[in-house]
């Protein structure tokens, strides 16, 4: 539940980023920036920012790499946007968790559990329901550059949720979050310095206080309750859940952008939550979760 619920709010992302302007990239970064302002202060209120000093080099290097592929994935993910039609760029960008169903065995040690052959295709098939009327394909070099980088986000994107698995061992989900962004915010502020000085910055107050939604709901808030559901789930169970994620998106544009909802979109919607459902109600393969001193403490 918790995994699904923040893949819920992560499909209102699309309605922040429609009402804020300014490039693409000055968003992502004050997604991160605003983020670890959030994070830092919320464990230092709650007693937990001590933590940070009890991180070991290693893990401290391991969240940071994690840093630079995050940046990476947003990155490539808003290039493809850009660069080709969205439905491509969608599609594309969410084979992430059919790499994670095959790649997981291998990374994180899970055996493969073939159950998760029939949600995944129908949570996958899903999204191809939904994106394939808006129309698939590529015309020119420059579209078939954005759909390299689209599959590349997907291949980033699952990255990140392969290595988070291990990574959150012996952490909080704060303390991962807080190095994380703060890597990521360090990677995307010379470009954002960039854009700015070409007048590609907000131009409202407004849109930085959407921004600042961005940042502590869409990316604080449910960093934290994904991170808490992974910690307790399969990995590719995790992936398969967040496919709620683009088919809820098409639902908040239809009720708050007056975007059409179709026939194809209510078929795939089902699909992906059918998918969803089967998934929540797997009985795990292995023992239980990773224990809860695991996360340090009541986090």
């Amino acid at each position: 539940m918790r995994v699904a619920v923040a893949g819920l709010v992560w499909g209102t992302i699309p309605l922040v980023i429609r009402f804020a302007d300014g490039a693409s990239v000055i968003k992502v970064f004050y997604r991160v920036l605003f983020a670890v302002l959030g994070i830092a202060l919320w464990m230092a209120v709650t007693g937990q920012l001590g933590e940070m000093r009890t991180l070991s080099r290693r893990k401290i290097g391991q969240i940071a790499i994690q840093g630079i592929i995050l940046a990476v994935n947003w990155v490539l993910f808003i290039a493809a946007l850009e660069m080709t039609n969205v439905a491509t760029a969608e599609l594309l960008a969410y084979t992430g968790p059919v790499f994670v169903a095959v790649l997981a065995p291998f990374v994180t040690g899970e055996r493969f559990d073939v159950r998760v052959v029939l949600p995944l295709a129908l949570a996958a098939g899903g999204i191809v329901v939904i994106l394939a009327p808006q129309g698939l394909g590529v015309a020119s070099p420059r579209e078939l550059l954005g759909a390299g980088m689209a599959l590349a986000s997907g291949v980033t994107y699952a990255t990140l949720l392969l290595r988070g698995k291990n990574i959150l061992t012996g952490i909080s989900g704060g303390a991962m979050m807080l190095v994380e962004y703060t890597v990521a915010s360090a990677v995307l502020l010379p470009f954002a310095l960039w854009l700015y000085s070409r007048g590609q910055g907000p131009s409202n107050p407004a849109t930085y206080g959407w921004l600042l939604a961005l940042g502590l709901v869409h990316t604080a808030f449910t960093g934290v309750l994904f991170l808490a559901g992974l910690r307790r789930v399969r990995t590719d169970h995790a992936a398969i859940l967040t496919y709620a994620e683009p088919a809820s998106a098409v639902v908040f544009a239809a009720l708050f952008l007056g975007e059409p909802l179709t026939a194809w979109t209510v078929v795939g919607g089902a699909m992906v939550v059918a998918g969803g459902l089967t998934v929540a109600r797997l009985a795990p393969l292995e023992a239980g979760p990773l224990p809860i001193e695991a996360a340090g403490g009541s986090s």
